[in-house]
C-alpha cells in the first residue's frame, strides 16, 4: 500500500519544541486521515533543529465510496418540500427514490452515493490546511507576505514542504498544493555547512539514507545515543567518567543535525566551587556536560560539548571558543561563592522583612516565624532536638538571597547546606536547609534525619494551612502554589519514616500562627484532611493499592493518623484478597442492602441492641454470639493498633453470616421477630465498622 512523506524544511526550530511538535504533526494527519476514512498502517514523526518529518505507511491508494440513505417528505407532500429532497440528495426525479413505510406514514428514501476520491487529492487537500493551523506555542510571520491578513504563521521561516505518496515499488507521486507562496515537491536539503546542496527525494527510505549522506541524523533517538555513547567513550579514553543529565541530553539532541562531541578545560582552581555550581554555570551557559574523576567522585576541570560539524581543524576553534565563556562564568560563579561566604546566612534574614511571601499571608519573615514555631512542636513527635530543629527551621530559606541562588535558582536549598557547613552550623541544620524542600516528587528522595523531616513538615503544612485559610485551594488541573506536591510530600515524610502524628492537631496548631483567620476556622483542618484523603488515594493507586478502602477507613471519623490508616488499609488490603474476606464483604454488603430498603421502606432505622428472647433459630444464636465476640476481638486488636489480628477476628463471622442468609428468613410475617432480625443485620454492620465502613468498599 502507498505511503506519504512530508516534511516540513525551516529555519531552525527551538529544542524544547521540538518533541511535542513532531507528535503534533502525526496526530493532526493521521486523526484526519482517519476522518476521511483512510485508515492506515503505521506512522512515525520525527523533528531536527531545521526540519519535521512525517512518514505513514499503509494508507490506501483511494477513499471507499459511501451510501448513505436520506429521508425525505411524506408522499404527497408539498412540491416545495419535494424539489428540496431531490435537490438535497441529487436525484434527477421521485422515480429514484424509494418509499419506506412508517406507522405515520409513507415517506420518500433518497439513496446518496459519494464516490471516494484518490488518497493524494484528498492529501492535497488536509495538509495544508494542518499546516496553517499547526499549534506553536510561540511563532511568526516574515517576508513580504508577513503583512498581509491570513499569512502563514510558523516557529521561524518555512523554506520548503516536500511531500511525496505513492507505492514503496514505484515512483511516487508529489502531492501537490502551495502554502505562502511555498510549494510542496520532492527537494529537501542536508546539513546547513557540511552538506547545504538540495537532495530529490522519492520515499522515506530514499529521504532518511539521502540525509544520513548529507550529514543529517533524522531519528532524534539516534542523535541521544551517538551523544551519549560518544561522550562516555571520550570522558573514559582521559581517565574520566561522564556526569548524565537526561534533560540536558534531550536538550542538545534538538541542537545539533550531525553531532560531534569533543572535550574541553577549565583551570583547576575553579574547582574550589562547590560541584553543583560548577556544574549549573556548564550547563545552563553552554549546554555542555561535566565529567568526574572517578577516584575522588569529585568534578575534574574538563567539560564535553557537543558541535554541530565536523572541524577542519578538529574541532580546536570550537573548543577554545567554549573554554573562553565557560572560563568567564566560571569566574563569575567563583566571585559569587566567594561573596556570599562573606556574610552569615542569620544576618542575611532582615532582608525577608521587605520581601512579601503572598499578600494575605504576610511577608517572608513573617513565614519563617511560623515554621520555626510549628518545627519546634513537630520536633519532639519525630525524635528531633526541639532547639537544633528550630535553628535549622531559622536559617532554611536565606540561602534564597544568596548572589549564587539568585543566578542558579535550581541549587536553592543545596546552598544552604553548603554556607551553614562553611559558617560552623550542626550538620542537621545545615542538611535542613537542602532537604525540607524534599521530596519534591515520586522519584524524590526523602530525608530521614529528624531535624530535617521536622523543618521539611514545617514548611509544607504551613503553606497547606496557609493557602487553605485563604481559599486558594487547587481547582481541577490548576495548582499554583504547588499544593497537592506539598500532600504528597507531607504522605510519603510521615509513611517512610513511620511517624506517629496527629494532622488535625498539627494543622490547628499551624492556623493558629497565622495572622489571617479563614471564615470558618473550626472546619478547615478537616477539610484539609479531606484533601489528605485524596491525595493518599492517588499515593496508594500508584503503588497499586485499592483507593477505595481509604475511603472505606477514613469514614470511620476521628481518623487523621495517616501512618495508622496506610497500616491499616494494607491489612485490610490482604483480608479481601482472602476467601474469607470476599465472602464477609458480600455477607456484609447484603445485609447493609437489605437495611437500606426496609429503613427506606418503614422510614426508621434499625439501631439498638436485638432482643435475645426473639432468637428462635439455632442460626440466629449462632450469628448474635459471634458477633460480640467479633466486635470485642476487633476492637481490642485496633485498640492495640494490630489490624492484622483485627482482619482475622473479622474473618470469624463468615460462617455464621453465610449461615444466617441460608437459613433465616429476615421478613418474617411476625413484625417483632423482623425487626429483632433486622437489628441484627444492623449489628454485622456495626461489628465490620471496627475495622472499615464495609459499605464505601467497591465489589
Amino acid at each position: 500500500m502507498p505511503e506519504l512523506l512530508l516534511e516540513l524544511f525551516s529555519e531552525e526550530i527551538p529544542a524544547r519544541m521540538q518533541g511535542k511538535a513532531a507528535d503534533d504533526l502525526r496526530r493532526m494527519v493521521t486523526d484526519k486521515l482517519v476522518a476521511e476514512g483512510l485508515v492506515y498502517e503505521g506512522a512515525k514523526a520525527f523533528a531536527t533543529p531545521r526540519r519535521l518529518a512525517l512518514t505513514v505507511h499503509g494508507i490506501p491508494a483511494r477513499q471507499p465510496d459511501l451510501k448513505t440513505e436520506r429521508r425525505g417528505p411524506k408522499v404527497g407532500a408539498p412540491e416545495a418540500a419535494v424539489q428540496g429532497f431531490l435537490k438535497a440528495t441529487g436525484l434527477k426525479s421521485l422515480d429514484e427514490a424509494k418509499i419506506q413505510r412508517d406507522p405515520k406514514g409513507d415517506f420518500y428514501i433518497g439513496l446518496i452515493e459519494k464516490p471516494g476520491r484518490d488518497a493524494i487529492d484528498v492529501l492535497a487537500e488536509i495538509l495544508p490546511v494542518i499546516i496553517r493551523t499547526f499549534p506553536w506555542p510561540k511563532s511568526m510571520r516574515w517576508g513580504a507576505r508577513s503583512g498581509k491578513p491570513g499569512s502563514l504563521n510558523w516557529v521561524r521561516p518555512l523554506h520548503a514542504i516536500t511531500a511525496t505518496f505513492g507505492l514503496e515499488t514505484e515512483e511516487p507521486d508529489v502531492v501537490k498544493f502551495e502554502v505562502d507562496g511555498v510549494e510542496s515537491g520532492q527537494t529537501t536539503y542536508g546539513h546547513r555547512f557540511l552538506a547545504p546542496a538540495p537532495i530529490q527525494v522519492r520515499r522515506f527510505e530514499d529521504y532518511e539514507a539521502k540525509l544520513l549522506a548529507a550529514k543529517v541524523v533524522l531519528d532524534p533517538e539516534r542523535r541521544k545515543d551517538a551523544i551519549l555513547t560518544d561522550a562516555k567513550q571520550l570522558a573514559f579514553a582521559q581517565g574520566f567518567e561522564l556526569v548524565e543529565d537526561q534533560n540536558l541530553l534531550d536538550e542538545v539532541a534538538g541542537l545539533v543535525e550531525w553531532p560531534v562531541v569533543l572535550m574541553g578545560s577549565f583551570e583547576p582552581e575553579f574547582l574550589k566551587t562547590p560541584d553543583e555550581v560548577i556544574r549549573a554555570t556548564i550547563r545552563n551557559n553552554q549546554k555542555c556536560f561535566v565529567v568526574r574523576d572517578p577516584k575522588t567522585g569529585k568534578l575534574a576541570s574538563k567539560f564535553i560539548l557537543v558541535a554541530n560539524i565536523e572541524a577542519t581543524d578538529g574541532g580546536n576553534t570550537i573548543i577554545a571558543g567554549n573554554e573562553r565563556v565557560i572560563r568567564a562564568r566560571l569566574s563569575d560563579a567563583k566571585f559569587f561563592y566567594e561573596t556570599d561566604l562573606k556574610t552569615k546566612l542569620e544576618d542575611r534574614l532582615p532582608k525577608f522583612e521587605q520581601i512579601v511571601f503572598h499578600e494575605k499571608l504576610g511577608t517572608q519573615a513573617e513565614r519563617i516565624k511560623r515554621i520555626e514555631r510549628l518545627a519546634a512542636e513537630i520536633a519532639p513527635l519525630v525524635g528531633a532536638d526541639v532547639a537544633t530543629a528550630t535553628r535549622a527551621a531559622h536559617l532554611a530559606k536565606a540561602d534564597l538571597l544568596t548572589e549564587v541562588v539568585g543566578e542558579f535558582p535550581e541549587v536553592q536549598g543545596l546552598m544552604g547546606k553548603y554556607y551553614a557547613l562553611a559558617q560552623g552550623e550542626d550538620a542537621s541544620v545545615a542538611s535542613a536547609s537542602e532537604e525540607h524542600y524534599k521530596p519534591q516528587g515520586p522519584a524524590d528522595r526523602v530525608p530521614t534525619d529528624p531535624v530535617s523531616v521536622a523543618v521539611a513538615l514545617a514548611d509544607k503544612i504551613d503553606t497547606l494551612v496557609g493557602f487553605w485559610a485563604i481559599d486558594e485551594k487547587p481547582t481541577g488541573s490548576k495548582d499554583p502554589y504547588a499544593l497537592r506536591r506539598a500532600a504528597l510530600g507531607v504522605i510519603r515524610l510521615i509513611a517512610e519514616n513511620a511517624l506517629r502524628l496527629s494532622l488535625m492537631k498539627v494543622a490547628g496548631s499551624a492556623l493558629a500562627g497565622l495572622s489571617v483567620k479563614p471564615a470558618d476556622a473550626s472546619k478547615l483542618p478537616s477539610d484539609l484532611l479531606a484533601f489528605f484523603a485524596d491525595r493518599l488515594k492517588v499515593q496508594l493507586r500508584e503503588q497499586g493499592a485499592r483507593h477505595d478502602l481509604v475511603d472505606a477507613v477514613f469514614a470511620l471519623g476521628g481518623q487523621d493518623d495517616l501512618l495508622m490508616i496506610v497500616r491499616r488499609v494494607e491489612a485490610l488490603g490482604k483480608f479481601l484478597d482472602s476467601d474469607d474476606g470476599k465472602n464477609l464483604l458480600a455477607g456484609t454488603k447484603r445485609a447493609s442492602n437489605i437495611l437500606s430498603i426496609e429503613e427506606k421502606k418503614d422510614k426508621r432505622s434499625f439501631d439498638g441492641a436485638p432482643d435475645a428472647a426473639l432468637y428462635s433459630l439455632a442460626e440466629e444464636k449462632a450469628l448474635a454470639k459471634a458477633i460480640g465476640e467479633v466486635k470485642a476481638e476487633a476492637s481490642a486488636a485496633v485498640a492495640k493498633e494490630d489490624f492484622a489480628a483485627a482482619m482475622s477476628a473479622m474473618a470469624k463471622l463468615r460462617p455464621p453470616v453465610d449461615a444466617f442468609f441460608d437459613k433465616v428468613r429476615v421478613n418474617d410475617d411476625d413484625p417483632k421477630v423482623r425487626e429483632n432480625r433486622l437489628k441484627l443485620l444492623n449489628e454485622i454492620r456495626s461489628a465490620t465498622r471496627a475495622v472499615a465502613d464495609f459499605s464505601k468498599i467497591q465489589d
